[in-house]
C-alpha cells in the first residue's frame, strides 16, 4: 500500500504548537523524540490510532532560518492547504471554537458537505469539512 505518511508544517516553537494541535483541535501526540541537534521529531495526527487505516500525520518542524520562518504560517500563499475531516461538523465545529480556534468564515453547507475555513495559531488556512453522503 502507498500513502502520504507525513506532511511537514513549519512552526515557530514546539510546544506551543503541540499545545495548539492537541489541545484546541484535539489531535493526538504520536512522537516528541529529541535528536542530535536540538532539534526535535514531533508528530501529531488527528483521531486515533488505526492500523487498518493509517491517515496522514503532521510532521511538526521548528523553523531554523530566516527562510523558514518566513513561511510560517504561509506555507501555501494565503490559500486552504490542509483539510481536517470530522464525522460531526457540528460537535468539533463547537469544540473548536469554545477551544479559542478561529473561524473566517460562519458554516457553510455545500452539495459536498459542511464546511468552514478556519486558521491555525500560525494563520495556516484549514477547512473542517464533513464531507456529504
Amino acid at each position: 500500500m502507498r500513502r502520504i505518511a507525513l506532511v511537514t508544517l513549519v512552526v515557530d516553537d514546539y510546544d506551543e504548537a503541540i499545545r495548539f494541535y492537541t489541545q484546541a483541535l484535539g489531535f493526538r501526540l504520536v512522537e516528541d523524540t529529541p535528536r542530535p541537534d536540538g532539534s526535535r521529531w514531533v508528530v501529531v495526527e488527528p483521531g486515533t490510532a488505526d492500523a487498518e487505516a493509517p491517515g496522514t500525520a503532521l510532521l511538526l518542524a521548528r523553523a531554523k532560518d530566516d527562510a523558514q520562518r518566513g513561511r510560517v504560517g504561509d506555507q501555501t500563499g494565503g490559500r486552504v492547504g490542509f483539510f481536517l475531516h470530522t464525522d460531526d461538523f457540528a460537535r468539533d465545529h463547537a469544540r473548536m471554537l469554545a477551544a479559542g480556534v478561529t473561524f473566517l468564515e460562519e458554516p457553510r453547507h455545500e452539495p459536498y458537505g459542511s464546511v468552514a475555513v478556519f486558521e491555525d495559531l500560525y494563520g495556516n488556512r484549514w477547512d473542517l469539512l464533513q464531507p456529504a453522503g
